[in-house]
């Protein structure tokens, strides 16, 4: 088993200009390529962890970011690729990491719809998943990243993938976007957050990503069955709360947050009423992530869970 960082620097940059870089990410192969100095510099910071795949694995996602021509390097940009198809418009050089990593989310929320898919970050707590589902602002990214650094697995940051019928979910451990504010609020939280490049001016602000795979179990990719689910808020005036939510309240709101609900029909009804009636929700709401980690460590589902 290879792992990214026993590359030399030079094989890399060769590897990774010739896309030649398969890296193993829950089931999946990413196969990336580049020829960008950051890109090269976000992947070597978040993902030394992560497994090369060999030559005879099948590679689900082939991905690239590149300034492809003298033209788009005159004027600074570079596109997203997919299988050498562009799906989206040129983007400043600036902005390449941070669209590498939306581009690989992309593969997911479009393809692989063999599961429940909802917008989510997912932690465990021993053998205890929990499911975050969260629009954008709610702040379950930082809560997510928070939790990481307090021993907490994280999962994902973007996608809880659910096999229909069953309250599993199925890791994809990469690294956790951050936005704006909550860039700094995690510097200050913990110095051993490790964060990759910072894309400015991008249409979500200013992001930056933090390394995720922080537990000794990241890269396993076993199943976790979900327990709960917690809906979280950063509300900076209101009480802190972590207060039980109706199934058929959450239910509704889970399907708003499922990238794929509408898409699997009868499916995903039964998919997602199988996931509700067999796991506790709750509201968060919290300002002070110290806070929020301690009302979690003391739900009955993670009690214990270690």
């Amino acid at each position: 088993m290879q792992l990214l960082k026993h590359l030399p620097p030079d094989e890399f940059s060769r590897r990774l200009s010739q896309g030649e870089i398969p890296l193993r990410i829950g089931p999946y192969v990413y196969n990336l390529q580049s020829n960008l100095s950051g890109v090269a510099a976000g992947i070597r910071t978040l993902y030394p962890d992560f497994t090369l795949a060999g030559p005879d694995d099948f590679v689900d996602y082939n991905v690239a970011l590149l300034s492809r021509n003298a033209l788009q390097r005159l004027r600074g940009e570079a596109e997203f690729l997919f299988d050498m198809k562009a799906p989206f418009d040129a983007i400043p050089i600036g902005q390449a990491y941070a669209f590498l990593e939306w581009g690989m989310n992309w593969c997911v929320s479009l393809h692989t719809n063999e599961y429940l898919k909802l917008h989510a970050a997912v932690v465990s707590r021993g053998d205890c998943a929990v499911i975050m589902p969260g629009t954008p602002g709610a702040g379950k990214s930082t809560l997510c990243a928070a939790l990481g650094l307090r021993g907490w697995r994280i999962l994902s940051d973007e996608h809880a993938m659910i096999p229909p019928n069953t309250t599993d979910v199925v890791p994809l451990c990469r690294p956790v976007g951050l936005k704006n504010e909550s860039i700094e609020v995690i510097r200050r939280f913990s110095p051993d957050a490790v964060l990759g490049p910072v894309s400015k001016e991008t249409h979500k602000g200013v992001v930056a990503h933090m390394k995720a795979d922080l537990h000794p179990a990241s890269h396993d990719t076993k199943p976790l069955r979900a327990k709960v689910m917690i809906f979280p808020r950063y509300a900076r005036d209101e009480p802190q709360q972590l207060s039980p939510r109706r199934r058929s309240d959450s239910f509704i709101l889970a399907a708003y947050h499922s990238f794929n609900y509408s898409l699997l029909c009868e499916t995903g009804f039964e998919a997602m009423k199988t996931l509700i009636e067999n796991i506790d929700c709750y509201d968060l709401v919290y300002h002070d992530l110290d806070w929020a980690i301690g009302a979690m460590d003391g739900l009955p589902d993670v009690q214990g869970e270690q």
